[in-house]
């Protein structure tokens, strides 16, 4: 506490003194989780903005009341400033920083509040609050390196005004698609740019070319003309991310890995064909269940792309 009683009464000074010293403590466990441990989660993505909610927030209403108003304004000013330097210093890039703002935004805000009812009510547990917090990072992020990472499946289909052998001559190969139009896409999201196959039947690879590299398919299972399923062998980076540098950041590598994949076909009434397009994928980004909401919004995209394109070819064709 008498660290704590040094913080000058000048608001403005303190205001400063609380965003520097909240990123001194923010920044090198940042840093040290991903390049060190190697780790996207809990530790970053709740306990980081967490952390730098509280301890701004408590060491600028030290000794005094702070409004919620106050605790916001330091709060989101601090995380602000620890925003744009993981930006400056090509930490991270822009899509993943936009990805993370919900739940960054809210943990940051929760923890504006933890630290200014610490304050008003219980200043002497002020210390106690901010080493809590502090310690609980590198203990989770270790504690998360041992989870399991959990298969997640996702589907997309759709009718198309096409016999199933046309469907089928489509799905196996086809040709150069337009340029995408889709946010999500302009936005760098890796999305796909054609597919070719050498041989035909199991054994036969695939490849379905991305603007960001190729996926290669080995067949597992050809049984024209209404299943294709194959595993994934090496997989291209699923995202270009946009940064005023060159980033290479860890997530671009082994977080998100597509396993297998599927095409199936059913023929339907008036010469129509159902096509179904299904990815089966890992990703050790915590936490999960936030993290797949936005895995799955891109592998339909993804999917939507390429069985949009299939559909107009084979409808030409048929």
């Amino acid at each position: 506490m008498k660290l704590l009683n040094k913080l000058p009464s000048d608001l403005n000074k303190r205001k400063w003194i609380a965003t520097v010293a909240t990123l001194l403590l923010a920044t090198p466990l940042t840093i040290w989780g991903i390049y060190g441990i190697g780790e996207y989660g809990v530790a970053l993505f709740l306990l980081t903005p967490l952390l730098i909610g509280i301890v701004s927030t408590t060491l600028f209403g030290h000794g005094r009341t702070i409004t919620k108003k106050e605790a916001a304004q330091i709060s989101f000013l601090t995380l602000g400033v620890f925003t744009l330097g993981l930006i400056l210093f090509a930490i991270e890039g822009l899509i993943c920083i936009a990805m993370a703002a919900p739940i960054g935004i809210l943990l940051t805000w929760i923890g504006s509040l933890i630290g200014r009812t610490t304050v008003n009510k219980t200043p002497d547990n002020s210390l106690t609050i901010i080493l809590l917090t502090l310690i609980s990072i590198p203990i989770t992020a270790f504690t998360e390196r041992t989870s399991e990472i959990q298969l997640y499946t996702v589907s997309t289909s759709l009718i198309i005004d096409a016999d199933i052998e046309t469907v089928w001559t489509n799905v196996i190969e086809f040709p150069r698609m337009d340029e995408p139009t889709e946010f999500i896409f302009k936005a760098g999201i890796s999305y796909p740019i054609d597919s070719e196959i050498k041989g035909t039947g199991e054994g036969a690879i695939r490849y379905c070319n991305f603007n960001t590299g190729s996926f290669v398919e080995p067949i597992t299972e050809w049984d024209a003309p209404t299943t294709l399923r194959f595993d994934v062998l090496e997989q291209p980076e699923p995202m270009t991310e946009y940064s005023l540098w060159d980033i290479n950041a860890p997530h671009l590598h082994d977080y998100f890995v597509s396993e297998r994949g599927e095409f199936k076909l059913t023929e339907l009434p008036n010469g129509q064909t159902q096509l179904v397009g299904t990815t089966w994928y890992r990703h050790s980004i915590k936490p999960g269940a936030y993290w797949k909401l936005w895995s799955d919004w891109i592998i339909h995209s993804i999917h939507d792309r390429v069985l949009n394109h299939i559909k107009v070819n084979a409808e030409k064709a048929s």
